[in-house]
């Protein structure tokens, strides 16, 4: 098993404060493969207690909240499972669904089987992956809230359903990861287009004067009228008067759309395909709008293919619960795909 390393990962998660609110960020975007990052993910920290997640839990939570499509999309898959899956008396349905988000968002999931005085089950219940922790002992884990606030729980009472990886075999990552610069991006873009109208000042156009004929007192006062058209109740009309003056003498040229010309559209549809694609999940289930005309196809078509090809093998790693209770605790109705709604004659 993995158990030290040297230093700790680069993309560990900073928190930026300014004007008293907090803001997450990951640093510089880096390439996957850039030399000095690749042996970063390698093992897990030990501090002498427990393993540190090879990534930032408390960044890693806060991107799914980075893009509508993300969390749309982790949204979709658990309400498919809690949809399917058939409450027993140690998991009921609600704490189901928050052992599901959890894994499907961090990679990994936890449930502690508490027990009464004879040694028996009573109920499986979740605790949260973003402050569980592996310790060092076998079979041990540890709930780390902040400096000092832990509490360990009884060797071999914790369920760990972990997502694989390829560098440790400690901690699960998300399948989603690789998706994170397109969620950042389309974060940006949004945050971006977004500050674009809430300032309210930017120069929409410019006002060239050449004609002799305007003196200083009318460039004074056009200058005037137009700082005052600024801000609520912007979009004002400005008279001009020019007598003699020639056709070219004032001339409006617009900037605005040249200076805000940064392919929002498409960058948000790029990096929604990305994330899409990294969750698996057909565009037209979670209410996309095609651009195209021909669509995305056929709702239907699209449901029974993604439960056969992700929904079922998605439910059968939860199915690894019954082997460590030695119960059938988790168990799945069939999902049939939605039909198309009868026509009525008219």
């Amino acid at each position: 098993m993995s158990k030290k390393r040297k230093s700790q990962p680069r993309q560990s998660a900073t928190v930026e404060q300014g004007g008293g609110i907090e803001a997450f960020t990951f640093g510089e975007p880096t390439p996957v493969l850039d030399s000095r990052e690749i042996f970063d993910y390698l093992e897990c920290w030990m501090n002498g207690r427990w393993y540190e997640p090879p990534l930032s839990l408390d960044g890693l939570a806060r991107s799914t909240r980075a893009s509508v499509f993300l969390q749309s999309g982790l949204m979709f898959k658990r309400n498919m499972l809690s949809r399917a899956f058939v409450p027993h008396r140690l998991l009921s349905r609600q704490h189901f669904e928050q052992f599901a988000l959890d894994y499907l968002w961090s990679g990994n999931g936890y449930l502690e089987r508490q027990e009464n005085r004879f040694g028996q089950a009573l109920q499986l219940v979740p605790v949260l992956a973003k402050y569980m922790r592996r310790g060092v002992e076998l079979d041990t884990y540890f709930q780390v809230r902040g400096w000092k606030d832990e509490h360990e729980f009884d060797s071999g009472s914790v369920f760990h359903l972990r997502e694989a990886d390829i560098n440790q075999e400690i901690y699960g990552v998300p399948e989603w990861y690789a998706a994170l610069h397109s969620a950042l991006l389309n974060e940006s873009a949004t945050l971006f287009r977004r500050k674009y109208y809430q300032n309210g000042s930017h120069a929409g156009f410019i006002l060239y004067i050449n004609d002799t004929v305007h003196n200083e007192a009318d460039i004074n006062g056009i200058s005037a009228a137009m700082k005052q058209s600024k801000g609520p109740g912007n979009f004002r009309n400005l008279l001009v008067y020019a007598p003699n003056g020639k056709k070219d003498g004032l001339q409006v040229i617009p900037i605005s759309e040249v200076a805000a010309k940064d392919d929002f559209g498409s960058i948000k549809n790029v990096s929604r395909d990305d994330q899409l694609a990294a969750l698996r999940v057909p565009p037209q289930l979670l209410g996309i709008v095609p651009v195209n005309a021909g669509g995305f196809g056929s709702p239907k078509d699209a449901s029974e293919t993604w439960i056969q090809n992700e929904l079922l093998p998605l439910q059968a790693r939860f199915t690894a619960l019954n082997d460590w209770l030695g119960e059938e605790v988790i168990r799945f109705e069939s999902v049939a795909p939605p039909t198309a709604p009868a026509k009525l004659n008219s």
